[in-house]
């Protein structure tokens, strides 16, 4: 039971008389008046947390310490009453006297009743305001002695008016204040006194425990009441202010309301009168597709928003073209479709092993994914792999391979070209033609929010005035970020974080820092001799056979005239004009069976030349014989790797050197410290110092339309240097790469792999490396490993010593001659 239900009760009964006289009824015993000393009381104290009373004021007090039940325990025995004190901290579970207030209010114990928690609930009725004075014991439960502070009752012209404000003021709380009950301005109004008035008011409306005590210690009811004015002015002003929000949201929950029956209404006669508004029913049709899609919040938020837009529009209205538009992406973007995974490893190798020939890095890196999948479910953030390698090694090709073991959609983009940001963003709608990004595009073709997305030619990204794409694909590549990538047309974030992203590139360099760093690299080296040969057999005749109509009765290779397509029609890493080569067989046999006449079945090395023409490559040694001057290195490139021969030749001059070949700064650096390096060790070399002051010196790098740079051709220099100065011949079958300092020392160089397969598919049979790039020869071949003799060095003199022969006879009695020569203009002059 409430206080006002309890007012209700008394007030019938007791006729409005005084509840600090003795009250009738069954729930409080008459207690008679504690004994007085020197005009103090001496009775029991009560401490509450969070609980003013007030007095005549009747309330339920949940007590649950034990100190606090064996006080109301004594003073029901001793038949006396309480006096009630708030607490100073509500969180102080044992109090000690300093923490309490020192005024409180003499209470009634009435009935008491065990609640089910363990507490114990006291009905109290205040009685009068008391100060403490002293502590008498604190143990077992406190006792004080204190003094009882009278109430006056006097109503002078200035209280009364104040007594009529406060119930004017507290007419308009009860009124806006849906927490009290209606009739309780008629229990305050029936109050006669100044003081019990200002606790009733007190006590019913929502104050904090430090507001009710400071109206507790204040003992003139005219101060009070003015207290207690500025505190209701303060609570009506926010009820005012809640009512009329409550009011405006009413307002707009009806008007939603009746929309809706309106609406039901009009759909109701249009079906009878079978008149249905093709713009309604499309509207229509738009909301139920919203309330079927799962949409995420903030999505179904903006469609719902462009629905009500579209509604208001008229149908002829050019953006209404645009909002129907944008509703479509918003619909057919996939928000939660996900395709389920395939985390069968073993059936994963099989597939990759059944479409791909080598490339063991990626595919080990493919099947430790589906693996983690498998135990650890979405608790991994999905990968971003870049595949890098020469073109036709398979990137692309391994990418649709993993997505069909893991069982999920492929789908790509080709970056190749792109320029602009908005290819990447999408273009905000503000602009006629609008549309979203290639991102978005090919996540609404993939129909799944987990494909895999295959970014291809990611090293093909430029950028202009218009931009930078590859700054725009950080936040598509950041598994930081891409679970809300942020598209300019959606205007809305879009989950990406479940989709397994492969980007392709033929090299790291284009690729910007930020993003290079964004991605797991996993390198495709190029296809030795013999892996081409299998996959030929393994995977590209079959391929083209059915291609073509054909079968292997109609269509046979030998091994020897692969390995002659091989060496003689294409020249590459990878084996995409191995594929256009056998294609070119295929096409020419397929005329022979259609046309019904006879036909080869046997492809050997003889028949070359008529299906393909002329080889277009020579194999075999770069050079074909030892020779003055001319070295052989090998050089990186975006097809795998090639051979780079370097001439050098001596003409009578003023010392000075001459570069061409295209070749960049770093290799006409490279060529300088060479020939310094030369120049400094001319005595051990035998070398003639004067020489140098009287002969230009031309360096030429073959093929000089195309550019060439980089440190590792230094010691091929060097020695094609030291070969012209001291007319030693170069070994033909000897290859080399490194870089040379000013003292001759070799520096390691980096795409060892690939420069050796160059050399391989040369026809070299030596391959001079520096000593430090021993680490990287794990990744070559066995059988390049077997098929090459590798020489590791450290300095320059172990270069010469493998690759300078000695000066032959014939070259020393020409050297001689010269010499002499030279003398003898030196005497006559």
């Amino acid at each position: 039971m409430s206080n006002l239900q309890f007012y209700q009760q008394r007030l019938s009964e007791a006729a409005l008389t005084d509840f600090g006289a003795s009250v009738t009824g069954e729930w409080f015993r008459p207690a008679p008046r504690p004994r007085t000393i020197d005009g103090l009381i001496e009775v029991p104290l009560l401490p509450m947390r969070e609980t003013v009373l007030f007095p005549h004021m009747v309330a339920p007090l949940f007590v649950g310490r034990d100190r606090s039940m064996k006080a109301i325990e004594a003073a029901q025995a001793n038949n006396e009453p309480l006096i009630v004190v708030a607490q100073r901290d509500v969180e102080n579970e044992d109090p000690r006297p300093e923490d309490l207030y020192l005024i409180g209010t003499e209470v009634l114990i009435g009935r008491s009743l065990r609640m089910p928690d363990g507490t114990t609930s006291v009905l109290t009725q205040g009685q009068r305001r008391a100060e403490i004075v002293e502590f008498v014991k604190t143990e077992p439960y406190f006792r004080v002695r204190a003094r009882v502070l009278g109430d006056p009752t006097a109503k002078p012209p200035a209280t009364e008016a104040l007594m009529r404000a406060v119930l004017a003021l507290f007419e308009k709380v009860t009124h806006l204040n849906r927490a009290l009950p209606e009739d309780a301005y008629v229990y305050a109004m029936n109050i006669t006194e100044p003081g019990w008035l200002a606790d009733l008011v007190a006590s019913t409306i929502d104050l904090a425990v430090a507001v009710r005590q400071e109206i507790l210690e204040i003992l003139d009811p005219t101060s009070r009441l003015q207290r207690l004015s500025i505190l209701l002015a303060k609570e009506l002003d926010v009820l005012e202010l809640e009512d009329q929000i409550h009011t405006r949201v009413q307002s707009e929950v009806d008007r939603g309301q009746r929309e809706f029956y309106l609406r039901e209404q009009m759909k109701a006669i249009q079906t009878e009168l079978g008149e249905n508004d093709p713009a309604t029913q499309e509207l229509n049709e738009l909301r139920e597709k919203i309330a079927a899609k799962n949409l995420p919040a903030e999505a179904k938020a903006k469609a719902e928003k462009e629905i009500e837009r579209l509604s208001q529009m008229p149908p002829m209205s050019p953006e209404v073209g645009i909002i129907r538009t944008y509703l479509d992406w918003l619909i057919d973007l996939p928000w939660t479709e996900a395709s389920p995974d395939n985390l069968d490893v073993v059936n994963a190798a099989r597939v990759l092993d059944a479409q791909h020939y080598g490339l063991p890095k990626a595919k080990e890196r493919a099947l430790e994914y589906i693996a983690v999948r498998k135990l650890a479910a979405n608790a991994m953030r999905s990968p971003i792999l870049c595949f890098v390698g020469p073109p036709g090694t398979g990137k692309t090709s391994l990418g649709k391979s993993i997505a069909e073991s893991l069982g999920r959609k492929f789908v790509r983009v080709s970056l190749g070209g792109i320029r602009d940001e908005a290819e990447i963003r999408g273009h905000r709608r503000t602009y006629i033609g609008a549309m979203p990004g290639r991102v978005i595009q090919t996540m609404r073709r993939a129909e799944t929010i987990n494909p895999l997305f295959m970014l291809d030619e990611i090293d093909k990204v430029g950028n202009d005035f218009r931009g930078d794409p590859s700054a725009a694909l950080l936040e598509a590549l950041d598994p930081e970020q891409n679970y809300a990538f942020s598209d300019h047309y959606l205007e809305v974030p879009y989950d990406l974080s479940k989709v397994l992203f492969v980007t392709t590139a033929n090299t790291l360099d284009p690729i910007p820092p930020a993003l290079r760093d964004r991605m797991e690299v996993i390198e495709f080296s190029g296809y030795i001799e013999e892996e081409k040969v299998s996959i030929a057999k393994t995977f590209l005749i079959p391929k083209q056979l059915k291609e073509h109509g054909l079968t292997s009765a109609h269509l046979r290779f030998k091994d020897e005239a692969l390995r002659g397509i091989i060496r003689e029609y294409t020249y590459e890493a990878g084996v995409r004009n191995l594929d256009r080569e056998i294609a070119n067989v295929a096409r020419k046999t397929a005329r022979k069976v259609a046309e019904s006449k006879r036909f080869t079945h046997q492809i050997t090395p003889a028949l070359l030349d008529r299906f393909l023409g002329p080889p277009r490559y020579s194999f075999g040694l770069a050079e074909a014989k030892d020779e003055v001057g001319m070295a052989t290195g090998v050089a990186w490139t975006e097809a795998g790797g090639d051979i780079l021969p370097i001439e050098v030749a001596l003409l009578d001059g003023k010392g000075s050197l001459m570069l061409t070949g295209q070749l960049g700064e770093v290799m006409q650096e490279s060529i300088q410290a060479a020939l310094s390096y030369a120049r400094s060790r001319a005595k051990q070399l035998k070398i003639e110092r004067t020489n140098f002051d009287k002969i230009d010196i031309h360096v030429h790098v073959p093929e000089g339309g195309i550019p060439k740079d980089g440190p590792s051709a230094g010691i091929t220099v060097a020695t094609a240097l030291i070969s012209a100065f001291t007319h030693r011949p170069v070994r033909r079958e000897v290859g080399m790469t490194g870089e040379i300092t000013l003292r001759g020392r070799v520096l390691p160089i980096g795409g060892l792999k690939e420069k050796v397969m160059a050399a391989h598919r040369a026809g070299l049979k030596t391959m001079i490396v520096p000593k430090k790039n021993e680490k990287d020869m794990v990744e070559i071949p066995k059988k390049i490993l077997s098929d090459l003799k590798f020489i590791l060095v450290e300095h320059m003199d172990e270069v010469l010593k493998e690759a300078l022969l000695p000066v032959s006879h014939g070259t020393r009695r020409k050297t001689r001659g010269k010499k002499q020569a030279a003398r003898r203009q030196k005497a006559t002059s």
